[in-house]
């Protein structure tokens, strides 16, 4: 793959932040921060692309792969979209801020 190609491919890895209650509470207490990526995506390219994009060192990747619920509109059942979460535990000093400044 060429390099122009792999750079592309990075900037579509991470689909968004996942903030709630527990996401920020590691955010404060282990400087870690939580991204939605796409299923098809691994730990090496997660880490590319957090650092392409955010311009920070990532120390350590997790990966939880969430099965999608299962819903109920009326008579019918339906299944959500299976998804994937990073938890993403950045270098001492760096710091990623979705809220932007107050």
């Amino acid at each position: 793959m060429s390099n122009a190609l792999h750079q592309e491919r990075l900037m579509t890895v991470v689909l968004g932040p996942h903030l709630s209650e527990k996401t920020t509470h590691l955010a404060d207490k282990h400087n870690q921060v939580v991204f939605r990526v796409r299923r098809d995506s691994n730990k090496a390219d997660i880490r590319r692309a957090v650092e392409l994009l955010f311009n920070v060192r990532v120390e350590q990747v997790r990966v939880v792969n969430c099965r999608g619920k299962i819903k109920r509109s009326g008579n019918e059942w339906g299944r959500r979209q299976d998804w994937k979460k990073a938890y993403v535990t950045l270098a001492e000093g760096d710091d990623i801020d979705f809220m932007g400044p107050e």
